[in-house]
């Protein structure tokens, strides 16, 4: 510890008075400026439109009065400390190895430094006047697309271990007096349900404790909105995420000034963290982008951004699929598989993926109760291993995927038997599984070994292996960890070197192989965290594949995701007729979970056409811009439209929602969104069923003005329950 004359602190804060320090961070759109007080404590002074002379920053704060500021001065700090000043809830609480809990984090130096053209990083070194104890605040701006990711490192040098009891990774402090807050929960087929809150003063929690799978309760998307709820094109609004595989802690506290402060990171429950001396800790990127036009704009600049710098291969292409899960269950064989290829060949569809069901040998995988963990063919389905089917599958002209799991095992399995110790479990309890499974460790080296090989292995004897769909169906529970244990590590490392384990996995496999296509899977929408997607063209959302349900979560989901990034199966969920399913499945990553050859002749023959189709104007939908044009939750209808960076073309969606008291239930047409207004177009309906005639005059053309203005209204009936039109300008 240093100690202080009374010269040396009068000379200190006299150093803070005079050299106030202001560190603005913009963006295309907004700003987040940052600045000293008196004694060196940095605070957030201002977040909205930046201002043309960036030197007025410096005179932002001096227009807020607050009362008792010797106190509440520290409110707005940029990233509240426990133990001394911070009269508010903690972005990071320690206790130091004396069993001290103060901390003073003060402004040292910062660095701003452009990456590449597109984005640049702001640095801030914060540190204890007391302790050898610091944190870095990042601060990561991808201009054009008004993003920013923001993130915290933790280090120290004292002699001992310090434990940090929480460790955010950013705080934010948002001056309004209403904030309406929308988070999404849900549980297994019923993901990213919304539910808008108007916050009150107090603290607003959304958490997971959940280890693994772990938005299966509570979504780590989030959106707020200023002043008054957010509409698709006006308002003051913010979306966020907090990029991390594990449990999550996002906490909205709106204080006695009625402004609110924003934290999110790792959540610290059972997580509490022993620094060794040198040691980083680095915590997950909270995500986020702010609109002044509305939650539509708020929502294209992070699909830009996703696709242009997130998402793997995020302008690429995509496979269209034939998947053989609800046509077989676990119940399949050779015969039955290759049928499925001439199926696949026949419709039209670019790959077949075989899904659980196809290893264990000892303990076959005939149902969920066994053979996780046992990563070889089963001899009596597959005789002839995956080798052949990849072979036979190249014969129809079609490529070949595979399911996995391999962060999980079943108690019913060799691995089992022979690795006890790695798995997830608490010696002195009795076991507790989740569909009839446990968790691997991934904290413990050789696991990330077992985990990476047998990935590894499949593409060393089947290269022209085409597509992993990687599955992680149980949360962490009873958590204990035998490699902790031998390690001499606390127990409350788990869920954290659980995740970063997960990650190295990652890594390894993308080191070695990184083009394979690879779908993000968790029993559903378990995990869709943008971490994640570095490693992953895209994710499953749901079970639930009911076309309606699904026009729902694909409406929520789309506010974070763009469309190439989400997974859309046409299966026999629901009754709606195959056109509306194929119609509501082609808004994302086009497949099938059918059995083909049992369709009637005109369902199968419509299939077949809207595949064409869909290959005709896929790349609009996946990087074009998204439009929503009718909200599902507040009509009878929905409509979205994708529009094309030119503006030469678009696709619009419409679906029938509710036919409860009326045959056609809009009367006003819908109003289009992001054309030309000086350009003339042509509108063309796609996806008609066999013996079916457009329901619009195609001779007519329109400008963008009319309409974007006045609007077109698809006739939906009961008769008609979808409509696809494509829009093109006239050369």
């Amino acid at each position: 510890m240093k100690n202080y004359t009374f010269l040396n602190i009068f000379l200190l804060a006299a150093h803070f008075i005079t050299a106030q320090t202001t560190i603005p961070i913009e963006a295309s759109n907004q700003a987040i400026v940052l600045q000293t007080d008196a004694e060196g404590h940095l605070l957030m002074v201002y977040c909205g439109k930046p201002l043309a002379r960036k030197e007025e920053y410096a005179s932002v704060y001096g227009n807020y009065h607050m009362k008792d500021e010797d106190v509440m001065g520290l409110f707005n700090s940029a990233y509240p400390f426990a133990g001394t000043l911070c009269p508010i809830e903690p972005a990071i609480q320690a206790m130091h190895g004396d069993g001290n809990g103060a901390l003073d984090l003060k402004y040292v130096k910062h660095e701003t430094k452009a990456l590449d053209a597109h984005s640049s990083l702001t640095t801030i070194l914060l540190r204890d006047p007391v302790y050898p104890f610091e944190v870095t605040l990042f601060y990561k701006v991808w201009k054009a697309e008004n993003v920013i990711e923001q993130w915290s490192e933790i280090r120290h040098s004292e002699s001992k271990a310090v434990v940090l009891k929480k460790f955010a990774s950013a705080n934010l402090y948002l001056t309004d007096k209403d904030f309406y807050l929308t988070t999404f929960h849900g549980s297994w087929a019923s993901e990213m349900q919304p539910d808008e809150t108007k916050l009150s003063p107090g603290m607003f929690a959304v958490d997971s404790k959940l280890g693994t799978r772990a938005e299966l309760l509570q979504s780590h998307d989030f959106m707020v909105a200023f002043g008054q709820p957010a509409t698709e094109n006006d308002g003051e609004v913010m979306l966020g995420q907090l990029e991390w595989s594990g449990s999550f802690k996002l906490e909205f506290n709106v204080d006695t000034y009625h402004n609110l402060r924003l934290m999110g990171g790792v959540n610290p429950y059972a997580s509490e963290y022993a620094l060794a001396p040198g040691e980083v800790f680095k915590t997950p990127a909270l995500l986020y982008t702010f609109s002044h036009h509305g939650k539509g704009e708020a929502s294209r600049n992070l699909h830009n951004w996703a696709r242009d710098y997130r998402l793997l291969d995020g302008r690429g292409e995509r496979l269209t699929l034939l998947n053989n899960w609800e046509a077989t269950f676990f119940n399949f064989n050779e015969e039955k598989l290759t049928a499925l290829f001439k199926d696949a060949h026949t419709l039209g569809v670019d790959m077949f993926l075989l899904d659980d069901g196809w290893f264990g040998n000892k303990y076959p995988r005939n149902d969920d109760h066994a053979g996780l963990g046992d990563w070889q063919e089963n001899v009596q389905k597959l005789p002839h291993g995956l080798g052949y089917l990849v072979k036979a599958a190249q014969k129809e002209n079609v490529k070949f995927g595979v399911w996995i799991e391999p962060e999980m095992v079943n108690p019913k399995s060799e691995l089992y038997e022979k690795h006890t110790d790695w798995v997830i479990r608490d010696p002195q309890r009795p076991d507790h599984y989740f569909r009839n499974q446990l968790v691997l460790d991934l904290s413990n080296p050789k696991v990330q070994d077992f985990v990476f090989k047998i990935v590894d292995s499949l593409f060393i004897k089947y290269p022209d292996l085409a597509f992993i769909k990687w599955d992680c169906n149980s949360p962490i529970l009873n958590a204990y960890s035998a490699y902790l244990n031998t390690q001499k590590k606390p127990q409350t490392h788990l869920l954290i070197e659980y995740v970063r384990g997960l990650y190295n996995v990652l890594q390894r496999v993308r080191a070695k192989y990184p083009k394979t296509p690879m779908m993000l899977c968790s029993g559903g929408g378990g995990r869709t965290d943008y971490e994640l997607l570095r490693y992953f063209t895209e994710f499953w959302p749901s079970d639930d594949t009911n076309p309606l349900e699904r026009i729902y979560m694909q409406w929520n989901y789309s506010l974070f995701f763009p469309s190439i990034a989400v997974d859309n199966h046409v299966t026999d969920w629901g009754k709606q007729p195959i056109k509306y399913r194929v119609d509501v499945a082609s808004m994302g990553k086009l497949g099938f979970d059918i059995v083909a050859g049992k369709l009637s002749a005109p369902d199968f023959a419509f299939c077949q056409q809207a595949i064409q189709n869909y290959n005709s104007f896929k790349d609009v939908v996946w990087h074009g811009d998204l439009y929503r044009l009718v909200d599902p939750f507040k009509n009878t209808q929905a409509s979205l439209m994708y529009v094309d960076k030119n503006k030469s073309r678009a696709v619009m969606f419409s679906y029938l929602v509710s036919n409860r008291f009326m045959i056609n239930p809009r009367e006003n047409p819908v109003r289009l969104a992001g054309l030309d207004a000086a350009k003339t177009y042509r509108v063309k309906e796609l996806n008609l069923y066999p013996g079916a005639k457009p329901s619009m005059d195609e001779s007519k053309t329109y400008s963008g003005d009319f309409l974007m203005t006045v609007g077109i209204n698809p006739e939906l009936t009961q008769e008609r329950m979808s409509i696809v039109l494509e829009i093109t300008d006239v050369k």
